[in-house]
């Protein structure tokens, strides 16, 4: 697989991640680009790793693996989904620090990567090097995590709690078309 091709893959990869981002950074008032920066090396880890772990797991869990990925997804995304929309409808003074850290962004950060392990389970059967494919996939997500990051926050200064519900039904969205494209093949 050429360079060429494997930046576009890359950058394909990662518009989950961004999306998801600019749902999350609606939730925040003080977005900093350092703050964004942390939190996209965050995502861009996982979604490194991710591709990798799928290497790894191959040819003994494909079946396995591709049976229940869209699920994981969905459930994921959805339950973040309902808690974003939750906070925006009760102006919860805790949802922003709650919902940018910890757990719920490590969490999501998975949500976002399951795609990136069941293509690196499809990897093993190509020839292409996987550690530079998980560290162009890495690159891009970081870099489309923060700009997320930062519009997302961007736009929840413009409209407040209005965005955060938009940024839950952003999510089940995102989780709802991971499990639809899934399902219809």
């Amino acid at each position: 697989m050429s360079l060429i091709v494997l930046i576009i893959w890359a950058l394909s990869m990662s518009l989950d991640a961004f999306s998801v981002a600019i749902a999350k950074g609606v939730a925040t008032r003080d977005m900093t680009f350092a703050k964004a920066l942390r939190q996209g090396l965050v995502f861009g880890l996982v979604e490194a790793v991710a591709p990798i772990l799928g290497w790894v797991m191959g040819r003994l869990a494909q079946q396995w693996i591709q049976s229940v990925d869209h699920w994981i997804g969905f459930i994921l995304l959805f339950a973040l989904g309902v808690r974003c929309i939750y906070e925006g409808l009760t102006g919860e003074p805790s949802a922003e620090s709650s919902s940018q850290t910890g757990i719920w962004l490590f969490v999501t950060a998975i949500a976002t990567s399951i795609d990136a392990t069941v293509v690196g389970v499809s990897l093993a059967f190509l020839e292409v090097n996987i550690w530079l494919a998980a560290a162009l996939i890495g690159a891009a997500t970081t870099i489309m995590a923060t700009l997320g990051l930062i519009l997302g926050q961007r736009l929840g200064a413009h409209f407040g709690n209005r965005a955060m519900i938009l940024g839950g039904l952003m999510l089940i969205a995102i989780g709802t078309y991971i499990l639809y494209s899934h399902l219809t093949g």
